[in-house]
């Protein structure tokens, strides 16, 4: 079975880049030229060739497509019911040791890269069929790959790494800036990648679960925990004992939401009462409420934990979210908490999200979806690139 998904790049790279579009001046936006080169480096010592792939949604259309290697832009055409097969979209990746340089251009979509096959993409008549690894039946499921996430527009480049949906083979990103200096994040620590899935192998209550491997025994990756519940490798309870404890304390205590850096005035209470959290403003009328999430809302930051594009619940949401992540709502009673040593310090906890920060060489990284809350993401920008980095590191 086929899953259809439609693009979905991180939140801080699709809402900033396409906020900021609008602000800055043209001066500024025509700076930003239709295409920027992507340099990538083969660093992971594995011998497999390469592939890679630059998929996503055209800006100035809204069409969705993939790009060459040379930033040309091309169309899906039409799919079908059952899905039919996508065009060829695959780019030579390099040799071991070696580099290759492609354009990518202004789009919101993913480089993808394999080793050692292509990837299976299909059209349905309703879009592009993404690989989803946790269906068992997934083409793509024994092929070891993974994927960053853009967005490049008039207002500059968002590259991210990305372990929303699941942590495989590792890579940094990087981009050069207009005054020539070049920042980078997403490497792990030496031995960070074995040590990542040794944790996960050293967490009681299904957490080793999340491991998926390849027939001859290769450790193709561990999928998200949203993913874990989905599909029973996880319990569906396993953070219930958390989430049941901050009901009971924010019964009795408030729980302030400061959602906006640039706005401390901006405040929202939350209190618990007859089993909801209901969000006050400084008024004293309720903006918002929050019945008990489960661990799906959770570790998706959607469902019972929403997060529209507004200007108040989705906010809020989001603060929660990354609260219940990483377990800081007992401690402390203002939030977001941006204090990373409390960081996953209660036993229960996304002992997945703790295992991948604590390998990032920065410790830095997308473990779901708003870890860029308190500014924890692994995101480089510039407004006027002058070139990208997308590096494959070592499975070591």
């Amino acid at each position: 079975m086929l899953t259809r998904i439609t693009f979905r790049v991180l939140g801080a790279v699709a809402l900033v880049g396409a906020l900021l579009s609008l602000g800055p001046p043209q001066a500024a936006r025509a700076a930003v030229p239709d295409t920027v080169a992507l340099k990538i480096t083969n660093n992971s010592g594995r011998g497999e060739p390469v592939y890679v792939y630059d998929l996503g949604t055209q800006l100035s259309s809204g069409r969705q497509g993939w790009a060459d290697g040379n930033g040309g832009f091309h169309p899906w055409p039409a799919g079908g019911n059952p899905p039919t097969p996508a065009p060829d979209a695959s780019i030579a990746g390099p040799a071991p040791g070696q580099s290759a340089t492609i354009r990518i251009p202004k789009f919101s979509g993913r480089i993808y890269f394999s080793y050692g096959r292509k990837l299976d993409f299909r059209l349905t008549t309703g879009g592009l069929v993404q690989p989803a690894v946790q269906n068992p039946s997934d083409p793509n499921r024994s092929i070891l790959f993974n994927w960053s996430e853009y967005t490049l527009n008039d207002a500059g480049l968002w590259l991210n790494s990305t372990q929303v949906d699941m942590f495989s083979a590792p890579y940094a990103v990087g981009v050069q800036r207009a005054d020539g200096t070049t920042v980078s994040t997403g490497h792990l620590k030496p031995g960070g990648y074995t040590g990542f899935f040794d944790s996960l192998r050293g967490r009681p209550g299904g957490w080793a679960n999340l491991i998926q491997t390849r027939s001859d025994g290769t450790v193709l990756r561990a999928l998200s925990p949203l993913y874990g519940v989905e599909t029973g490798a996880l319990p569906a309870g396993v953070m219930d004992d958390y989430v049941n404890r901050v009901w009971q304390k924010y019964a009795t205590t408030t729980l302030t939401v400061t959602p906006f850096a640039d706005q401390p005035g901006t405040r929202y209470y939350g209190r618990v009462s007859g089993g909801v959290m209901n969000f006050t403003n400084a008024s004293g009328a309720v903006v918002t409420s929050f019945q008990k999430p489960d661990a799906s809302s959770v570790f998706g930051c959607h469902r019972l934990l929403d997060a529209p594009n507004d200007a108040v619940r989705g906010p809020i949401s989001r603060t929660l979210c990354a609260g219940f992540n990483r377990s800081t709502l007992l401690v402390n009673p203002n939030q977001p908490d941006a204090t990373t040593a409390g960081f996953y310090q209660d036993a229960v906890t996304n002992q997945y999200a703790r295992g991948i920060h604590a390998q990032m060489a920065d410790g830095k990284a997308y473990a779901f979806a708003f870890d860029d809350v308190g500014h924890q993401e692994s995101l480089v920008h510039d407004g006027s690139p002058r070139q990208a980095y997308l590096t494959l590191d070592p499975l070591s």
